[in-house]
């Protein structure tokens, strides 16, 4: 049976940019000051100057240390020489947890973990899909072979740790029921998040932070900034905040459409950072799971418009007037035009901070996920805690 003292805990994941890398951010600093220790392993290909920012602020925290190697986005021949190198740093790191986080990481971890567990090592397997894979279709052959991948892995896992209930939902209907332990436990945001940020005084009506990327809808934020001041027959502002591979497409498309002196843009930042600059957040996203940027601007009392995906409306409840089909710009200018129009918008949107904090916060997800984590072990019939 697993002991109560410090665990050994080594997050995996492939890209150290956005949701994922905030998540376990948070987790290594949580539990490391529970006295336990942590280790990262992700890829080396992806992230620039703003993440190594983010990664020298943890570093503190990473007891068993940050281990980057070449982990590709899509399944290559340069995998198996990334899983080996993997194995042997994991191997001589002596986890007690392996928690993969989206498809590459849950891969790395089931599958090290389970070949240490062929050598009679006692780690405890874990996956947080995180979307990931599960915004994939099945009706195309890149989505069966990567759903058909998540179905073969799924019994060298001890648990599957969903961030909603979307999510968890989603897995069954594209992978299958799931065969091992499944746990719902919220994304949360650190206490220190839980305070009101101001706008300055030019700030701007709207804001875009995120990837640049068509799945994330900056696109669409665009197109529904050109309607909404013809909808209200008045010039608006706005940024866009981030880095990715499309940045070149929206700015050519705000070219176009000549709000390239109304609409903004700058390099990624800290969100906390980003909400001074804004009145109101816009997630237009086509597909999510549970995105930190809709938990961390409400923590500030921002007011959020999005898509009504993956489990934002479980954040900002079902019936919210704040929520819009997905891909549908003028549903998306018709919300934004309410938000500069109505000056009791804030109100109407924004949740109960109490129950909100409750619900939403890192505390509550690390501690949740310790338990798991020694339930896992403790039913862990012999072998040894560390490998020899």
């Amino acid at each position: 049976m697993a002991d109560d003292g410090p665990l050994r805990i080594i997050h995996c994941f492939r890209s150290p940019i956005g949701g994922i890398f905030r998540h376990v951010r948070d987790l290594a600093e949580f539990h490391t000051k529970a006295g336990h220790e942590v280790g990262i392993v992700c890829d080396s290909l992806t992230g620039s100057t703003f993440e190594d920012g983010l990664f020298d602020e943890i570093r503190p925290y990473l007891a068993l240390g940050l281990v980057r190697l070449p982990i590709s986005r899509s399944v290559s021949p340069g995998d198996i020489r990334a899983f080996w190198k993997s194995y042997h740093e994991i191997k001589s790191l002596q986890p007690d947890v392996l928690h993969g986080h989206g498809a590459k990481g849950g891969a790395i971890a089931r599958l090290i973990g389970s070949a240490l567990r062929v050598n009679r090592y006692r780690v405890a397997r874990l996956y947080s899909p995180h979307g990931g894979s599960l915004h994939y279709d099945r009706r195309t052959a890149t989505g069966f072979a990567v759903l058909a991948a998540e179905r073969l892995l799924e019994p060298l896992g001890d648990a599957l740790v969903f961030v909603c209930n979307y999510e968890r939902d989603a897995y069954a209907a594209r992978v299958g029921k799931p065969r091992v332990r499944t746990e719902r436990i919220y994304n949360g945001i650190h206490d220190r998040d839980f305070e009101p940020v101001y706008s300055r005084e030019d700030a701007v009506d709207f804001l875009y932070i995120g990837m640049l990327r068509d799945l994330k809808g900056p696109d669409l934020f665009v197109d529904a900034f050109a309607r909404t001041e013809r909808r209200v027959g008045r010039p608006l502002s706005a940024l866009m905040i981030g880095d990715g591979p499309d940045k070149a497409k929206y700015e050519d498309m705000m070219l176009r459409a000549g709000l390239g002196r109304r609409i903004g843009m700058l390099p990624a930042m800290k969100a906390h950072d980003a909400f001074a600059l804004t009145r109101n957040i816009v997630v237009p996203s086509r597909a999510e799971a549970m995105p930190y940027i809709v938990l961390e601007a409400l923590a500030a009392r921002k007011p959020v418009i999005a898509s009504r995906v993956g489990g934002i409306p479980e954040v900002l409840g079902p019936d919210s007037i704040a929520l819009v089909e997905p891909g549908n710009p003028d549903a998306l200018a018709t919300v934004m035009a309410e938000a500069v129009g109505d000056p009791d918008w804030r109100r109407k949107v924004m949740p109960e901070p109490r129950a909100f904090k409750e619900t939403f916060s890192a505390s509550v997800m690390s501690s949740s996920l310790l338990s798991l984590y020694r339930e896992i072990l403790a039913r862990q019939n012999g072998g040894n805690r560390h490998a020899s």
